[in-house]
């Protein structure tokens, strides 16, 4: 048994480091040392501490060498993976050619390492070099990056910068075509869900325009198709909301949308039009809107007619500004993504 003659000076310290501490490995050593203070046993410390006889006196030999400053320290044993000498290596590797699962990475780790790892292990050492595992993205094959970020920085953001100052009315403009049919998404579930397939194909039109500073969405809707005089009965309702300063619309380049009538009908109405750079769905702030409606309203849903399959989009876009304001104003935001293409971020 390890004998320790405990100074009054030195219980004071350990009763005053008893109360303060709050991570939980040191409070218990604390808790171990401050029973040994008041001579109780160790088999009775052990309980009390609900540690093992081994663990007390374990404790008791690293305050008897280094004192209240031993048992103080968080700096607990961690032992080094076999597979950190050959980090550079896996990342350089998966960089290439990311892995489609942990079993994958598992056998890729072994081939180039010689070092087999479980899934789990190999799943906590690809976050300590920092991998995620996120779905992936698409960007259409013929974006041309170089115009996109001429045009955010030389004709956007002017005009954002411009609305933000109370100056213009900047609206991002898309139409979205809601077809009666399953939308499938992710569930929590014990079991796979089915969900029923409504039958024909009829579809719900919205023509929207997104204010880009407060969100308010004007749109036009049918069950039909968007042509350019659904264009000219959108750039007719802005002009009506907001009458006495100038407008600009950013949309892209559907054909409805670039033809002679929505010009001349966008002249009258003093309404400005700024196309896209062709495959830039990126750069419409809108169509974070559609994928939230999708969302909300669509996927894992059933509607068993087309009445209420409307009802349930309509419902989501008459409350952008109610229901769903505080996710929206984060979704929203003015930070577009641009990319510029390596060799790793593509497959």
């Amino acid at each position: 048994m390890i004998e320790i003659n405990f100074t009054e000076a030195e219980k004071e310290k350990l009763a005053q480091a008893r109360y303060k501490q709050t991570h939980p490995h040191v409070s218990r050593k604390l808790e171990v040392i401050w029973c040994k203070s008041l001579n109780l046993p160790h088999q009775q410390i052990a309980e009390i501490a609900d540690v093992s006889p081994n663990t007390v006196t374990r404790y008791l030999k690293e305050y008897h060498s280094g004192g209240l400053s031993a048992i103080m320290s968080t700096q607990f044993y961690q032992p080094k993976s076999k597979l950190v000498d050959h980090s550079e290596a896996i990342k350089a590797y998966f960089e290439k050619h990311p892995p489609a699962n942990l079993a994958e990475a598992s056998a890729k780790i072994e081939e180039l390492t010689g070092l087999k790892r479980s899934p789990t292990q190999v799943g906590k050492f690809l976050k300590g070099l920092g991998m995620r595992c996120l779905k992936v993205g698409t960007i259409p094959a013929k974006a041309d990056v170089e115009e996109q970020a001429r045009f955010k920085k030389e004709e956007l953001q002017p005009r954002i910068e411009e609305a933000q100052a109370g100056q213009r009315a900047l609206f991002f403009v898309d139409a979205a075509h809601f077809v009666l049919a399953p939308f499938l998404g992710l569930l929590w579930c014990f079991s796979r869900i089915f969900i029923k397939a409504p039958a024909g194909r009829q579809r719900f039109n919205v023509l929207g325009a997104l204010n880009a500073i407060n969100h308010d969405l004007v749109s036009i809707t049918n069950d039909n198709y968007i042509n350019a005089d659904s264009v000219c009965q959108l750039l007719t309702k802005l002009r009506l909301a907001y009458p006495d300063i100038p407008i600009t619309l950013v949309l892209d380049n559907a054909r409805y949308q670039r033809c002679k009538k929505v010009w001349t009908m966008a002249a009258l109405m003093e309404i400005e039009l700024l196309y896209l750079p062709p495959y830039s769905p990126n750069l419409n702030l809108i169509e974070r809107l559609w994928k939230f409606v999708k969302k909300k309203a669509l996927y894992s849903k059933y509607y068993p007619d087309f009445r209420s399959f409307k009802a349930a989009i309509s419902h989501v876009l008459d409350n952008t500004h109610s229901l769903h304001k505080q996710e929206l104003d984060s979704l929203l935001s003015l930070n577009f993504q641009t990319f510029q293409f390596s060799p790793s971020m593509t497959l």
